[in-house]
């Protein structure tokens, strides 16, 4: 869609000729941002609730940096970069320097949605080595505008620990569980609670972990009910998952 056909549109509400229903399913192509070796979306917000992130690898320094500045063009919306290395991050503070960044994770914020979301997500992780991936969860959260909460190091070899945080557990409206070994915490945070628990298994462990795979597998045969499962390490995944579940209970 064209700057006139939008005007066509606009002036074709106003008049009272198309209702808006209809504009609503016509504003649904709005066209993207074409930067030559990128398409940045700007309609994924009006179409599915959530602007569009960066995902860095792969990409230039620079690269990242004039896709970040074309999302910024929009009045609102979360603006965030994924797994940015230690160059990719530079360049984006050193561009925007109010740009939020997460060393462990490699999560960029350089904008927070304006709009606070209903509900509160608690991010629980297994061991130490985890909080990357936990991180970037918490992090998206938090960017997106959901009220969200960590509590690390409550693996299943000291089960104590996590029940000590079940109270915790039962106020969340959904639940990330964070976990790789053989990534029973999932299982066992579905059974402790009401809420929706995601899994994210982690590529953590010894050489039978096999990157991850042992703990994914170990996640989509768990008994309890309410458990869905993402791929290996991805926390911004199980963050947009955790917000849909949200938005849908609006």
């Amino acid at each position: 869609m064209d700057d006139a056909s939008l005007r066509n549109l606009l002036e074709a509400v106003q008049a009272g000729n198309t209702d808006i229903d209809a504009a609503m399913m016509a504003l649904e192509h709005l066209p993207y941002a074409d930067l030559g070796f990128a398409k940045v979306d700007h309609h994924r917000q009006l179409r599915s609730g959530l602007a569009e992130s960066v995902y860095a690898p792969g990409k230039s320094p620079e690269q990242v940096v004039v896709i970040c500045r074309e999302l910024l063009t929009q009045p609102d919306g979360a603006v965030v970069a994924t797994r940015c290395d230690e160059a990719q991050a530079k360049a984006i503070s050193a561009c925007f320097p109010e740009a939020e960044i997460d060393a462990s994770s490699g999560l960029a914020i350089l904008r927070r949605a304006s709009e606070q979301i209903d509900g509160s997500v608690i991010v629980v992780s297994a061991g130490t080595v985890d909080l990357p991936v936990a991180n970037e969860a918490l992090g998206t959260l938090i960017a997106l505008g959901v009220d969200a909460q960590h509590v690390g190091d409550v693996g299943v070899a000291g089960l104590h620990r996590l029940l000590a945080s079940a109270h915790l557990l039962k106020d969340a409206s959904v639940i990330i569980a964070v976990a790789g070994m053989e990534g029973a915490l999932a299982s066992v945070v579905a059974g402790l609670a009401s809420a929706p628990v995601i899994a994210v298994p982690t590529s953590t462990g010894y050489g039978t972990g096999l990157g991850g795979v042992a703990a994914l597998m170990t996640m989509l045969n768990s008994c309890a009910p309410g458990l869905a499962v993402v791929n290996i390490d991805n926390g911004y995944g199980a963050a947009v998952f955790a917000l849909s579940i949200l938005l849908a209970k609006r």
